[in-house]
């Protein structure tokens, strides 16, 4: 028996020699039987995925709506102008009013109704569609299918106006309102800065306009409307159309029951008349006047300045001038303005 120092003599002599292995018999089939377990020759191909119908209904699904978001996105004008018509009342024919009459619920979008026999409707209907009008660099509609024109129609409620700043801001001409009458008193006024604004556009080089804010009754009070205007007017040129702006501001004011007969007759009495002189008369109304107080088809033969506050054009009838907002900035101008679009 080896004593434990003996032992721990052999494990530190690291030249003693280990005892033989004895051999064991290995034949050839037995090698290629472990190298084939180490090492298979054929490795079985993984199972294939089948693509489900479902899944590829799915992806185009997924595919046509995020297309269809695309377009609407490039489709969609940058610039929302805002709706408000009583404002655009309050802010151009505030004469008689001593506080802005109550919010009115929002009003829905006219519905395009169907033509009627009525004599109201115009003799051409719209050419021009929904994507025809874009907003160009300087925030301002134009019409893509012809020529057009970016103009604002000003009057007190603008204040001092910087008409120089507004012409390099690439309004192309300005409509002036000349006065007004009183739609309860019927007392003809002068807006207070209708001079200067004559003045100042007509110098900036900006081709101007002018409008009158009607409540005339008859032909008599057309006649003295047309008379003051001209009175104001004086020598300045106007090359851009003449208005007879013609409104219910309230709902107690003298025009409240004006009939489409007689306004119909004195639109025309006072576009033949402007005509006469040398001017360009236009006829203004919104849709609901459009369908109502007007029988258009009888003034076919002045361009129509429509009041639509969308920057999309859904009026089915064809007209010259669009008024298509009254909340629109403009360099030079404090505060909210009409812009339109002038299509000659």
């Amino acid at each position: 028996m080896e004593t434990i120092d003996n032992l721990e003599d052999e494990a530190a002599d690291p030249l003693r020699p280990e005892e033989p292995v004895p051999e064991e018999d290995f034949s050839m089939e037995d090698s290629v039987v472990i190298l084939d377990e180490i090492y298979p020759s054929e490795v079985p191909a993984p199972p294939k995925k089948r693509i489900r119908p479902e899944w590829i209904l799915a992806a185009i699904a997924l595919l046509a709506a995020a297309a269809l978001a695309w377009v609407a996105i490039l489709c969609r004008p940058y610039y929302k102008a805002a709706d408000d018509p009583e404002a655009l009342v309050v802010r151009r024919h505030h004469e008689e009013m001593t506080e802005p009459p109550a919010s009115p619920e929002p009003e829905t979008e006219p519905e395009e109704t169907e033509p009627t026999s009525e004599p109201t409707i115009p003799p051409e209907p719209n050419p021009y569609g929904r994507l025809d009008f874009q907003y160009n660099n300087h925030n301002y509609l134009t019409c893509l299918r012809t020529d057009s024109y970016s103009g604002v129609d000003v009057s007190a409620f603008q204040g001092d106006i910087d008409w120089k700043k507004v012409a390099r801001s690439g309004i192309d001409f300005a409509i002036i309102r000349l006065g007004y009458r009183g739609y309860g008193s019927g007392k003809l006024v002068e807006d207070e800065y209708a001079q200067k604004n004559l003045a100042g556009a007509t110098e900036a080089g900006l081709p101007i306009g002018a409008y009158f804010f009607s409540q005339a009754l008859n032909m008599d009070e057309a006649d003295q409307e047309i008379e003051y205007m001209l009175n104001i007017l004086g020598d300045y040129r106007l090359d851009m159309p003449i208005i007879l702006d013609w409104e219910i501001p309230a709902s107690d004011a003298r025009t409240a029951n004006m009939d489409a007969r007689t306004l119909t007759d004195i639109q025309l009495y006072f576009c033949e008349k402007m005509k006469a002189l040398g001017y360009q008369p236009m006829v203004y109304f919104n849709w609901h006047q459009s369908e109502n107080l007007y029988y258009l088809s009888e003034l076919e033969d002045f361009p129509f300045w429509l009041a639509l506050y969308q920057d999309r054009m859904r009026y089915p009838w064809k007209v010259e001038m669009w008024q298509y907002t009254c909340t629109g900035r403009v360099p030079g101008i404090n505060g909210d303005v009409d812009i339109n679009v002038y299509m000659p």
